[in-house]
């Protein structure tokens, strides 16, 4: 791993498997706030009402619970496309929570890191991808495993 102004650059991934490309620490800027309005966004037709703003959103506390714990992770491969996560997708990925049965998580098994859905089962651990074409990754006592941090948010480009 090599290290550019709070960036770090992880080894080129596989094209078998959704895994981790960089990881950013968040850095401390200003608090940069946006307009929040009233109304929801409606996927059918629009409503003359949503003219009127609520109040003012900043993003850091909408998607940072642990600022201490959080990173951001870039992540490349498909595995997880079917939990709308895809290739050059930016993670929010907090370390301070316990994962959870069910939890999308950055694992690292012998020293990859990769993004995969925990499943915990009869004292059975499995990393499941989010793409039929991909096996489940089931933990043995050989493996050099550990739960990174829990991905708690996917901010994906739609441009």
């Amino acid at each position: 791993m090599k290290k550019r102004e709070n960036v770090f650059s992880i080894n080129e991934a596989k094209p078998d498997s959704t895994k981790v490309e960089e990881i950013f620490i968040p850095g401390k800027t200003l608090i940069q706030t946006y307009p929040l309005f009233l109304e929801s966004v409606s996927a059918g037709f629009p409503s003359p009402a949503d003219d009127y703003m609520q109040a003012q959103l900043d993003l850091n506390d909408f998607i940072i619970m642990h600022p201490a714990a959080t990173f951001f992770v870039k992540v490349t491969g498909d595995s997880m496309k079917e939990a709308g996560i895809f290739s050059g997708d930016i993670l929010v990925v907090d370390r301070a929570l316990n994962a959870k049965d069910g939890n999308i998580v950055i694992a690292v098994i012998d020293g990859e890191l990769l993004v995969k859905r925990l499943a915990m089962k009869n004292n059975r651990v499995t990393l499941t991808a989010e793409n039929p074409n991909y096996k489940p990754i089931k933990i043995t006592p050989e493996m050099n495993f550990e739960v990174w941090g829990v991905v708690t948010t996917v901010i994906h480009k739609v441009l």
